[in-house]
């Protein structure tokens, strides 16, 4: 009779921290507000507060907004902000950047919040191959906060992972 195959991963003290289990639920949307402007390029006070004002912004309910400008207009920053106005009491998020400057303020926000207390004293793998665009940056956020807690922390999987630190 064969040896069974025991599955000494599962039966480890090794714990995983998976940055997709927190990947956004909400739809994250790109708005940008060379629209409101003449020609997309410039601001013209009475017409974009007009444009703002007709616009409906019920369309970012519970969204996370990257609000930005894709052309190359030389905006004020009251522009942006009289923008968030308008999406803050409907968007989930809002934040004047890039998707992926969105996806960092959710990350940042996310694990600063989370308690890593069930860590401590533990090894812990930092899963890697996700399949949602995690930044890299929630990375190295994860793994600072991590490092209080943690008695070691790998990146990768199970069968593939790299040392990345250990409490001495």
């Amino acid at each position: 009779m064969a040896d069974e195959i025991v599955n000494k991963v599962a039966q480890s003290s090794l714990m995983v921290f998976d940055l997709e289990d927190y990947y956004p639920k909400n739809e994250r949307v790109f708005l940008d507000i060379s629209q409101w402007l003449h020609g997309g390029f410039i601001l013209k006070e009475k017409e974009f507060r007009e444009g703002l004002k007709n616009f409906d912004f019920e369309i970012y309910k519970d969204k996370l907004v990257a609000l930005n400008c894709s052309t190359d207009a030389i905006l004020p920053s009251w522009a942006f902000m009289l923008v968030s106005s308008y999406l803050q009491p409907v968007a989930q998020k809002v934040v004047q950047g890039s998707l992926h400057q969105l996806d960092l303020a959710f990350y940042e926000e996310i694990i600063s919040n989370l308690d890593f207390s069930s860590y401590e004293n533990k090894p812990v793998i930092i899963k890697g191959c996700s399949k949602k665009p995690i930044p890299e940056e929630a990375y190295v956020m994860a793994t600072q906060k991590m490092m209080r807690f943690a008695r070691s922390i790998m990146f990768g999987e199970a069968c593939s992972a790299v040392p990345i630190f250990k409490k001495k």
